[in-house]
């Protein structure tokens, strides 16, 4: 039993931090090197990593997806998406996909003279299952190695670790303050109901023993 509370709490810890890694923002610092818009497919479960800004689009089966295509500084490459979150989840409220699809063709750069731009982006990259991450800024940097801080991410984790600390610091509190004797005083008062039911039975069976005797 104890093995498979520690699996469960294992589950969904690791289940927990993808959702965070997924959600929260990061940072890629790369030269643009193309844009284009192709036809995806949504008749599968990799759906769900593909946003759904509106409720015309979730019925659609496939649609026109902007990308941003880019070369990080040590010339491995990655592809963005470029899609409205709308109302979604995450919250990042992003409407302005024309305007950030054009600012990229306006940062397209050479590798003999290349622009380089910080992408602030959530989500992830597979190739296996044709999953991109979706871009929500492009910022012009010095270098490749001008990567902004994310401060974001880092408060939202310690703030969020802070409350999850002080909450299980006051859990531990209150079970140890009003469960644990609680519990206890209900374990008494049954034992104490077992130990009466028990003398009682006693005195019965004495009496019956006794009146078998007489007998």
């Amino acid at each position: 039993m104890v093995y498979v509370k520690w699996f469960v709490l294992l589950l969904f810890w690791t289940l927990f931090a993808a959702f965070l890694h997924y959600s929260l923002p990061k940072y890629d610092v790369v030269r643009i090197v193309n844009t284009h818009e192709e036809r995806i497919d949504l008749d599968d479960w990799t759906r769900i990593f593909w946003s759904d800004p509106t409720a015309q689009s979730k019925r659609l089966m496939n649609r026109d997806v902007q990308f941003i295509q880019g070369v990080r500084g040590n010339g491995r490459t990655i592809v963005y998406r470029n899609e409205d979150t709308g109302w979604g989840w995450p919250p990042y409220f992003k409407f302005d996909t024309a305007n950030l699809y054009t600012e990229a063709n306006d940062l397209v750069s050479t590798k003999t003279d290349p622009q380089w731009v910080a992408v602030r982006y959530f989500g992830w990259r597979s190739i296996f299952f044709s999953i991109f991450p979706n871009a929500i800024s492009i910022t012009p940097v010095d270098g490749p190695e001008d990567k902004p801080f994310n401060w974001f991410s880092t408060l939202f984790l310690i703030t969020f670790g802070g409350l999850f600390g002080y909450g299980y610091y006051r859990w531990r509190r209150f079970r140890r303050d009003r469960l644990s004797p609680a519990f206890d005083e209900v374990s008494d008062n049954f034992s104490a109901a077992g130990d009466a039911i028990s003398r009682k039975r006693n005195r019965f069976q004495a009496w019956l023993d006794t009146w078998k005797t007489k007998k």
